[in-house]
């Protein structure tokens, strides 16, 4: 079973990260696969719209920080990781069809970024959204929270490493709507469809519109130059950044994460 999975009806194309048992954390051959399915759909012209989903009870929880735990500890070293990690953010953002997010659950960290990359989020009542990594020693990967949610909540988010829930992240413009869980399909499906309607002509040229006008604020600038430093922050050391990366490598990663939760006094589902 492919961990990220492609189907298409209806000139629409459903993307799934298939990774359930690990809430869908977002590995290096997961990058790998969603960058080729992305190639797909936009090949094809009987695709219109892009929807992008998580198998099992999540969205996504982010980067495999198990995976990562292995990964250099220089400036230089994290820059060709990050390279990856924003690179297939930003081919998301740049994707030229319309773009739908349908979340559920855990919708963090490099998940968070996934689905802020996309024109649009429908969320169930579920979900959960935030960019915990100042809880372990980082930074978001890629930098588009203050481009969708604004200058105080993001700053609020990132220094906290705090979550807000999808009733909170439409009130601040996060999402577009929020629907029970069991129809979370079915409602992205329908926005989806009304989408489709419009020419694929029409949809690319609008879509190059919007984008550039983000770019023209600074978003792609913003977005390169915060890669630059979370790649000397990532091999930055501090006390609690070593011990983290200490139980993952000596009791595991659900150690780890228990450990930095106590510290900010999080009870883990």
């Amino acid at each position: 079973m492919s961990i990220v999975e492609y189907e298409v009806k209806d000139h629409l194309c459903w993307i799934t990260l298939n990774r359930p048992e690990k809430l869908n954390a977002i590995s290096q051959d997961t990058v790998r696969e969603l960058g080729l399915a992305l190639d797909r759909a936009e090949a094809d012209d009987q695709v219109k719209v892009v929807l992008l989903r998580g198998a099992g009870r999540a969205f996504s929880a982010g980067f495999d920080l198990g995976e990562e735990s292995a990964t250099p500890t220089t400036a230089d070293g994290w820059h060709i990781i990050l390279q990856n990690d924003v690179g297939i953010t930003m081919k998301l953002w740049a994707f030229p069809k319309p773009t739908i997010a349908a979340v559920h659950g855990w919708v963090l960290a490099g998940g968070c970024d996934l689905a802020m990359a996309c024109d649009m989020i429908v969320a169930a009542d579920n979900a959960n959204f935030g960019e915990p990594e100042v809880r372990y020693g980082s930074g978001p990967a890629t930098l588009l929270m203050p481009f969708m949610l604004g200058q105080k909540k993001t700053n609020e988010l990132l220094y906290t490493g705090d979550t807000i829930n999808a009733v909170d992240a439409e009130r601040f413009g996060l999402v577009n709507t929020v629907v029970p869980l069991e129809q979370l399909e079915e409602a992205a499906t329908q926005l989806a469809l009304r989408v489709a309607t419009a020419p694929l002509v029409v949809l690319k040229l609008t879509k190059i519109a919007l984008t550039r006008a983000y770019e023209a604020m600074g978003l792609r600038e913003a977005v390169h130059a915060n890669m630059d430093i979370s790649a000397i922050l990532n091999a930055a050391i501090s006390p609690e950044k070593t011990e983290f990366d200490e139980l993952v490598k000596n009791e595991g990663l659900k150690a780890a994460l228990a450990w930095r939760d106590n510290r900010y006094g999080v009870k883990r589902n």
